[in-house]
C-alpha cells in the first residue's frame, strides 16, 4: 500500500498537474456555457461533452506516462494514419455538414472530425522531422525545406480538396510556420515563402476557393457589398456581436441571453460559444476564457523551453501554436475581425472529438515534462 501511494505521489510530482487543472477548469466552464446554450435543444449535447471530457482526462494521464518519442519513432505509421484519416472522408463514412464541408465521419450515430486528430499527429511528425534535420542534416538546406514544405503542401492540398474545410487547413499552415521558426530555419526562407504565397494566393482564390468561401473570407471587411440585407451570410456574425454587446460587464445571467436562448445563432454551442459566454457571463466571462487559454498556451511554451530535447520543445511549441490560432480566430469571428471558418474554441466549444483530442495533446505536453532530464541538462534547467 505504501509503495502504491509512493507511486501516486511521484506521478503527481512529475506530471504537469497545473496544466491539467487549467484544462479541466476551462472544459468545466465550457460545459456550463454549452448547457445554457442548448437548454432548449435537449440534454444529449451535455452527455456527449461530459463523455468526451472523461475520455480526455483518461487520455491525458495515459499519454503523460508514455514517452512521446515512442510515437514519433513510429513515424511511418503516423504518416499513414495522417493521410488515411483524410482518405476515409471519401468513403460512405464521410459526410457533409450544413456548411458543405465534407469534414466529418459518422458511424453508429457517432460523429468524429478527423482533422482534430490529424492536427496532433502532424505536430508530432513535424517535430520529429525538424529534430532529425536539425541534428543530422542541414535544417536550412533547399532539400530540407522541400521535404518540410512538401509534407505541409500535400496535407493542406489533400485535406482542402476532399473536405473543403479551410479553417482546419489554415491551422496546419500556422502551426508549420511557428514550428519551423522555433526550430531555427533561416529567416530568408520566410521571405522566400512570403513571396511564394503572394503568387499562390491569387491562383488559389481563382481556381481553388468556392464562391461561398470567398464571400465568407471577405464578409468582415465588405459586409455591405456581400450581404446588404443582413439576412444571409452576415446574419449570425451580426447576432454574435449583438450578444457580446448585450452582456456588458457581468452578463445577463445563464439562461437569460436573448441571442443565446433563441435560434438566431445556429452554431451557438460550437462556433459562437464565445459570443454566448459574452452575453450571459459578460466581459468578465470573456476575459476568463482568454486568460485560461492564454495560461495553457504559456504553460505549453514553458514546458517546451525547459524540456531536455529539441523534439519535446517543438512538440510543445506546436501544441501552443494550435491553441493560439484557434483562440484568435474564435474571438475574432465573434467580434467581426476575422472570417467565420468554423474552428472550435479549445476546451469551450461543443465537440467530443475536439475536447478529447485537446486533452490528449496536453497529455503529450505533460508527458514531456514527466520525463526526467539527463544530468548534463540539470545545471542549464536550474537557471530558469
Amino acid at each position: 500500500m505504501r509503495a502504491k501511494l509512493s507511486l501516486v505521489r511521484d506521478f503527481l510530482k512529475r506530471a504537469d498537474m497545473l496544466l491539467f487543472a487549467l484544462c479541466v477548469t476551462a472544459s468545466l466552464m465550457g460545459l456550463v456555457a454549452i448547457s445554457s446554450a442548448t437548454r432548449t435543444m435537449g440534454r444529449s449535447y451535455i452527455y456527449v461533452q461530459l463523455l468526451a471530457m472523461v475520455i480526455g482526462i483518461g487520455l491525458y494521464f495515459v499519454l503523460t506516462v508514455i514517452d512521446a518519442d515512442i510515437f514519433a519513432d513510429q513515424w511511418p505509421l503516423l504518416l499513414v494514419a495522417e493521410f488515411g484519416l483524410i482518405a476515409v472522408l471519401l468513403t460512405p463514412l464521410g459526410y457533409k455538414d450544413d456548411t458543405g464541408n465534407r469534414a466529418w465521419l459518422r458511424f453508429l450515430g457517432i460523429g468524429i472530425q478527423p482533422a482534430e486528430v490529424i492536427k496532433v499527429i502532424y505536430i508530432v511528425l513535424t517535430a520529429k522531422h525538424l529534430t532529425y534535420l536539425k541534428e543530422y542534416r542541414n535544417l536550412s538546406s533547399p532539400l530540407s525545406i522541400v521535404q518540410l514544405v512538401g509534407h505541409l503542401g500535400a496535407l493542406f492540398a489533400l485535406y482542402m480538396i476532399i473536405s473543403s474545410d479551410l479553417g482546419n487547413a489554415l491551422v496546419f499552415f500556422f502551426v508549420f510556420a511557428v514550428m519551423v521558426f522555433a526550430a531555427g530555419v533561416k529567416l530568408y526562407w520566410f521571405l522566400f515563402g512570403g513571396a511564394a504565397m503572394a503568387l499562390a494566393v491569387p491562383l488559389a482564390w481563382n481556381y481553388v476557393f468556392s464562391e461561398n468561401q470567398k464571400q465568407r473570407i471577405l464578409l468582415p471587411y465588405i459586409q455591405d457589398q456581400i450581404d446588404p440585407t443582413g439576412f444571409d451570410l452576415s446574419w449570425e456574425p451580426t447576432r454574435a456581436k449583438l450578444a457580446l454587446s448585450a452582456g456588458r460587464l457581468w452578463g445577463t445571467g445563464l439562461g437569460e441571453g436573448t441571442q443565446t436562448q433563441s435560434s438566431a445563432l445556429r452554431s451557438k454551442h460550437a462556433d459562437y460559444i464565445f459570443a454566448c459566454i459574452g452575453e450571459e457571463m459578460g466581459m468578465v466571462g470573456c476575459v476568463a476564457v482568454i486568460l485560461l487559454l492564454t495560461a495553457i498556451i504559456i504553460r505549453c511554451v514553458y514546458v517546451g523551453l525547459h524540456c531536455h530535447s529539441t523534439f519535446g520543445m517543438l512538440v510543445c511549441i506546436g501544441m501552443a501554436s494550435m491553441i493560439c490560432f484557434q483562440l484568435f480566430n474564435s474571438v475574432g469571428m465573434c467580434t467581426g475581425l476575422t472570417p467565420v471558418i468554423g474552428l472550435t474554441l479549445p476546451f469551450f466549444s461543443y465537440g467530443g472529438s475536439s475536447l478529447f483530442t485537446m486533452f490528449a495533446a496536453m497529455g503529450i505536453v505533460s508527458g514531456i515534462r514527466y520525463r526526467p532530464k539527463p544530468a548534463q541538462f540539470q545545471a542549464y534547467s536550474s537557471m530558469f
